[in-house]
């Protein structure tokens, strides 16, 4: 390369370098105003108070006192007017069923039939006994009417006649015993024909044609109830029973009853027995080992809905006088308690425990924990915690009360 044309004239080197740090200061300073504007901001947030969030709008009950009718229920056991066993009076072979499991049976209808020839034979037997006692009762009064007139005219003595007066008196007792034998023999016949004691339904027949029955078996022949109506009975503790007491007018427990309302049957299907039933029975004592008594509710059972052996529930109403309601959606349960959130004056909440006594519709019937005139929040509960304020709405939403005294 030729050295003069390597040479670069100097001032073409100034001129070309003085606009590179020109740019290079100018962008320095556009990176340290970034840099100060950051710093600046983190500052300016770091000093600023954090916005509180204001308290939530939720809507606000004032509890009042009603009065109201709360429902309690009780397992009941369900029984016909006449559950009886029917069982074989006399010892035979089975020779005929005439009815089957499940039917519908009148008074009087022949249920069964048991060989009836000893009993017929045993008939026959006493009939002739019978017929020879008063054949003896003939021949008795012969004699005495024979010696009669004798023993008058002094042919022989008065000891033969009263000898034959004691036979005459021996047949005539001949002839009773013999009558009894054959009624006795005529019941064990009629024994043989199995007819229904009452109208109803016949239940399981354990025993088949052909077997060997006896009056001392201890399974039955079958089971017949009668329900045309049926008995519920459920059992009150000591406390359920006082206050069941209390509930009604009268001088007397009979009194009572008579005035008690009627009582509703909920199925094992939650459905409610379309017939409503009455309380007419109420047991001389408590039992010892549940220290429970028991109470006897009849229903009508024209249909034959109900059978013998079913459950269920009683359900009974009880009537309260002043009592406190709380909506059921306004409380809160947390191991095995439950809550209400007050409302103070300063608009904050307070958790506060309530006991719960019944219910009635949606509403709990409370005993302690809130008065009339409180204010509870019924709405947004869930994420409320003791002490929060909150800005309270007026709700028109009221307990559904049911009025009755």
């Amino acid at each position: 390369m030729n050295p003069e044309n390597a040479r670069i004239p100097m001032n073409l080197i100034r001129e070309n370098v003085q606009p590179i740090k020109t740019n290079m200061k100018m962008k320095n300073v556009i990176i340290t105003s970034f840099i100060l504007a950051l710093v600046l901001s983190g500052c300016g947030d770091k000093n600023q108070a954090p916005t509180a969030p204001p308290p939530p709008i939720l809507p606000v009950l004032a509890i009042t006192s009603a009065n109201t009718t709360t429902d309690a229920e009780y397992p009941a056991a369900i029984q016909g007017t006449v559950d009886v066993e029917i069982r074989p009076q006399v010892s035979g072979n089975l020779d005929r069923i005439f009815v089957d499991e499940g039917a519908y049976v009148t008074k009087g209808q022949t249920l069964f039939k048991i060989n009836e020839r000893p009993f017929r034979e045993q008939l026959n037997n006493a009939l002739a006994s019978l017929h020879a006692a008063e054949a003896a009762l003939i021949n008795a009064n012969l004699e005495v009417d024979k010696l009669t007139p004798l023993v008058q005219n002094k042919v022989v003595s008065d000891y033969q006649l009263k000898t034959a007066k004691a036979s005459q008196k021996i047949a005539a007792a001949n002839i009773e015993q013999a009558k009894a034998m054959v009624g006795s023999a005529k019941i064990n016949l009629g024994y043989t024909n199995v007819t229904a004691p009452v109208s109803g339904y016949i239940g399981r027949l354990p025993k088949k044609q052909g077997s060997l029955v006896s009056a001392s078996d201890v399974e039955a022949l079958t089971t017949l109830s009668d329900v045309h109506e049926v008995f519920a009975y459920f059992s009150l503790g000591e406390t359920d029973f006082i206050h069941f007491k209390e509930q009604y007018a009268g001088s007397s427990l009979g009194d009572k009853i008579k005035k008690l309302p009627p009582v509703t049957l909920i199925l094992a299907d939650n459905s409610a027995y379309p017939k409503t039933g009455k309380i007419d029975m109420v047991d001389g004592q408590f039992d010892k080992t549940t220290g429970a008594i028991t109470i006897r509710a009849t229903f009508p059972n024209a249909n034959g809905i109900l059978r013998s052996g079913n459950t269920g529930r009683i359900r009974l109403g009880l009537n309260h006088d002043d009592a406190i309601l709380v909506p059921q959606a306004a409380t809160i349960e947390m191991q095995d308690k439950i809550f209400v959130f007050t409302v103070g004056k300063d608009n904050k909440v307070t958790k506060m425990p309530i006991t719960v006594v019944g219910k009635s519709g949606t509403n709990y019937l409370i005993k302690d924990g809130v008065k009339s005139g409180d204010q509870i929040v019924i709405s947004g509960i869930d994420k409320l915690q003791d002490g929060q304020a909150i800005q309270p709405e007026k709700s028109t939403k009221v307990a559904e009360v049911t009025n009755k005294k």
